[in-house]
């Protein structure tokens, strides 16, 4: 039986929810938005990613007799709201940008439609998982790109919370990576998976060399053998001895990793394994993967850096409500005016303007209804009367964010801070 999802919220949604029923204005329509005031860490662009898993978890937003229960033992809410709750069902619509493409200051990148009661209760789970999985994505991207046709796998599994690690793995292929460490992920999404041993594997043995021929015989020629547990070049050495010039790879796993790359090079080559690829890992983010272009490297493993946004963890995305039936039944825009908090009202549209040559130019914003000529709609159909329809498989979104890449001015690849690659414009 699937769990229920209902609880993945807040306290104060429900408290709102108690209070909007008892004044009559619960069942008001409404119109919620999701978006980001700035691009976090001076970055140029971010990426959408979870909006696949927002899909998965709302059907699951259900409040059966374990949730109910646990509220009414809390007093969270009173028994009128207890029994909406037990009625509960989404029912209206959700509009979003497709996973994989990218995203700017103000991108509108979820639109929810319904009553008040129906979307407020989403607030908490829909920015939970954008802002976690946008971010893996948006640092992911970084990297794909710095590292270019060389391949990345995901391993940071064992840095982060255990859910987290395959929403992570989830979000890195989507950006580029090309396989993950977690097994999870594999089973759930459909990401290829890859590994081999780790040092321990090594210690076990009462040599390296017998650790080899155990690994070797287990997993053949091909394998990538872990060659920094005590001397790289006697490593090394051994390998190839004992696997031939076909060997797969070489993984290392600390020191001055360029430097590392080329005396293994020159070793292998010396020793005819010509094809057998070298892999590097040892807590690389995009500025050292960047540093590494020019070093014999023929992959990277990444882990710490990849599952914590590469120092930005989350993507800054909030829940807005943009728009509301007014007492007369007319929808009406509504914003806040908070002091560097402001939103922007009335329901969105969104299209991507290109230039004479092809290349992204503006993100326009418009609630005037007005279709710009040439402009690439941004938001589409995801849920209609409460059913899903927008699901696509993952590998439609991997497409999609190459695409989009390969359509922003080269400058929005650098690494260093600066401002978002194509400004934001409203209409």
């Amino acid at each position: 039986m699937t769990m229920s999802t209902a609880l993945l919220t807040d306290h104060y949604e429900l408290t709102m929810l108690q209070a909007a029923l008892r004044s009559g204005a619960a069942q008001r329509r409404a119109v919620f938005e999701v978006f980001a005031r700035h691009l976090p860490g001076g970055r140029r662009y971010g990426v959408v990613a979870g909006v696949g898993r927002v899909l998965d978890e709302l059907e699951h937003f259900r409040f059966g007799d374990e949730e109910l229960t646990y509220l009414r033992e809390h007093q969270v809410v009173d028994e009128s709201t207890l029994a909406f709750l037990a009625d509960y069902r989404f029912t209206g619509s959700v509009h979003g940008y497709r996973e994989g493409d990218l995203y700017f200051p103000a991108s509108p990148i979820l639109v929810v439609e319904g009553t008040f009661a129906e979307a407020v209760l989403l607030e908490t789970l829909i920015l939970s998982i954008l802002n976690h999985d946008c971010a893996i994505a948006s640092a992911a991207s970084r990297m794909a790109n710095a590292a270019g046709a060389r391949p990345l796998i995901e391993m940071g599994s064992r840095r982060t919370h255990e859910r987290a690690a395959v929403a992570a793995a989830r979000a890195a292929y989507l950006a580029g990576f090309s396989s993950t460490s977690n097994l999870m992920a594999g089973h759930a999404y459909g990401v290829p998976t890859a590994g081999t041993a780790a040092h321990a594997f090594t210690l076990l043995h009462d040599s390296e060399k017998e650790a080899f021929e155990a690994q070797i015989a287990s997993l053949g020629p091909g394998t990538t053998l872990l060659v920094d547990t005590y001397d790289v070049p006697e490593a090394v050495r051994t390998a190839v001895e004992l696997a031939g010039p076909k060997l797969g790879a070489v993984r290392i796993d600390s020191g001055d990793l360029a430097a590392a790359a080329q005396e293994v090079r020159e070793q292998l080559d010396a020793l005819g394994a010509f094809d057998t690829r070298i892999l590097v890992t040892s807590d690389l983010d995009e500025y050292a993967i960047a540093a590494l272009a020019a070093a014999p490297v023929d992959g990277y493993g990444v882990g710490t850096s990849l599952v914590t946004g590469s120092g930005v963890p989350t993507a800054a995305l909030v829940y807005k409500l943009v728009a509301r039936e007014t007492a007369s039944g007319a929808m009406e825009p509504v914003a806040k005016r908070s002091v560097g908090k402001p939103s922007r009202g009335g329901r969105k549209q969104a299209y991507r303007l290109l230039d004479e040559q092809g290349h992204a130019d503006t993100e326009l914003i418009t609630t005037s209804g007005t279709v710009p000529p040439g402009g690439i709609p941004l938001l589409h159909e995801l849920v209609r009367d409460g059913r899903v329809t927008g699901r696509e498989p993952l590998e439609a979104a991997r497409t999609r964010h190459r695409e989009a890449i390969a359509l922003l001015p080269q400058d929005a690849l650098h690494l260093g801070r600066g401002y978002a690659a194509i400004p934001t414009e409203f209409a």
